[in-house]
């Protein structure tokens, strides 16, 4: 048992403490990453909206699920087509992911394969630097 486990269990008795582990927090940093690059694509990317803060926020809690579940299924099933395009069809991958998410979420929409296209471009790469700036490697 952790430290925080037993110092937190035996001063409240029966009641166990909630720990969060460091993949837990990981996944939900870069979901809050997410939720920051769908804002900014709205404003940057022609062809991208969003109708509201909620619309938003979900497209972003959706969009770390798919990018968590489905997509790693989408990069196995199109390993051939990604060998032969050395790599580049990545990009439609994560513009069918995006694709997805502006159909399960109501009030976030995506106009056209191009929007997606650059829209999942624009998502990924401020991902990244938000992610490469604001995540310590070390701590989680």
């Amino acid at each position: 048992m952790t430290p925080e486990r037993a110092t937190v269990g035996n001063s409240l008795g029966r009641h166990r403490a909630a720990v969060v582990s460091s993949g837990d927090m990981r996944f939900l940093l870069r979901v809050l990453l997410n939720i920051v690059a769908v804002f900014l694509a709205a404003r940057v990317v022609p062809g991208i909206s969003v109708s509201s803060d909620s619309a938003g926020v979900l497209a972003g809690i959706v969009l770390g699920f798919v990018n968590a579940i489905i997509r790693p299924v989408l990069i196995v099933l199109t390993l051939p087509f990604t060998i032969v395009t050395l790599g580049l069809f990545i990009f439609i991958v994560n513009a069918i992911c995006l694709t997805l998410v502006s159909w399960l979420v109501p009030g976030f929409h995506v106009n056209g394969f191009w929007s997606a296209l650059f829209g999942s471009i624009f998502i990924s790469l401020v991902s990244w630097v938000l992610s490469t700036l604001l995540i310590d490697k070390t701590r989680y």
